[in-house]
């Protein structure tokens, strides 16, 4: 039998099922509170289409929206996401075992190459980083294919999809729409095994963020 406890705050509620805690993060009220740590853009909140949560300005170089007071290490991450078909100008993520906006690791996907026609293209559509030192740029150049895959089967390039990213330092799996198949599976390379954790966007790219849910290790 089953026991479910619902405890509601203002921005976020938890939900207990079998001893795993799930705190699901209202990121449209965090935003109204000012409970986001914003670096490099604004973010405002929207409610469309049955889908509420935050949206991204667009903006040079990469943004973070921290949550203010939290910190992860271990465990699953969900979010829905959505960014859009123009190419090099939608990437859209998640950042985690944050220091400050320069040292972090993050998930990140292109919606842009979901369905590209060009094979190279559709192999370049979620990525692992760990900034500042191993960049897009530098894994692409010196371990081709190990930190960039294609999502299969692709999602509409500018409609939501949902991720699920799941971590147990060093070993990240990162999942789309259900699929029981990770679409990416690396070991991180930083040595940070906590921080601050905050959704990402990319160079001149906005994006959609919505229900925001975290399962941390242990509890």
């Amino acid at each position: 039998m089953r026991t479910f406890f619902v405890f509601l705050l203002p921005a976020l509620f938890t939900l207990t099922v079998k001893g795993q805690q799930f705190r699901t993060y209202d990121l449209a009220a965090l935003a109204g509170q000012q409970k986001l740590e914003v670096f490099n853009r604004t973010v405002s909140s929207f409610s469309e289409g049955g889908q509420t949560g935050i949206r991204f300005s667009e903006a040079p170089l990469d943004g973070i929206a921290w949550l203010t007071g939290e910190s992860f290490s271990d465990g699953i991450i969900e979010v829905d996401i959505k960014g859009r078909d123009m190419l090099q100008r939608s990437f859209t993520g998640i950042a985690f075992h944050g220091k400050d906006d320069q040292h972090y690791d993050a998930v990140y996907f292109r919606p842009f190459n979901f369905r590209a026609a060009d094979s190279i293209r559709r192999i370049h559509a979620v990525q692992y980083i760990s900034h500042p030192i191993y960049t897009w740029k530098l894994l692409r150049d010196s371990l081709n294919g190990q930190f960039e895959k294609a999502v299969i089967p692709p999602p509409e390039a500018s409609g939501w999809f949902h991720v699920r990213i799941e971590i147990r330092y060093p070993d990240v799996k990162v999942f789309v729409n259900g699929s029981s198949t990770p679409s990416l599976q690396v070991k991180q390379f930083s040595n940070r095994r906590s921080g601050k954790i905050g959704l990402w966007v990319g160079d001149n790219s906005d994006g959609y963020f919505s229900n925001l849910r975290i399962q941390r290790a242990g509890t």
